[in-house]
């Protein structure tokens, strides 16, 4: 069974940095079943889901267009755990936090890591 368990959110001022990791298991990546790729995606209550940033298969990454240059996805596959550093915080980031993998079509979630950013 998927399991994706996000940790490290907690409330920093603006300018700050936190760390978030999420921990996979349950599941192999890279598999004709479930995709290499992982993403964090980010939502506040009332607003919409918002890609953050993701890593795929060729090593690549990419950044949603808010957080480009502030924020940087990181894995270690040993550990099978997503890590994304998060600098230069502004209160604008304040959301939950999810880590998201895709397995036969279907995404998992996980139960998400709150982030609070205070001016």
């Amino acid at each position: 069974q998927v399991q994706l368990v996000e940790s490290g959110g907690g409330s920093v001022q603006a300018g700050g940095s936190l760390r978030l990791s999420c921990a996979a298991s349950g599941y192999t990546r890279g598999t004709s079943y479930c995709r290499y790729d992982m993403s964090w995606y980010r939502q506040a209550p009332g607003k919409e889901r918002e890609f953050v940033s993701g890593i795929y298969s060729n090593g690549s990454t990419r950044d949603g267009d808010s957080v480009t240059g502030r924020y940087t996805i990181t894995q270690n596959d040993a550990k099978n755990t997503l890590y994304l550093q998060m600098d230069s915080l502004k209160p604008e980031d304040t959301d939950m936090y999810y880590c998201v993998t895709r397995c036969a079509s279907v995404m998992y979630w996980g139960q998400g890591t709150q982030v609070t950013v205070s001016s």
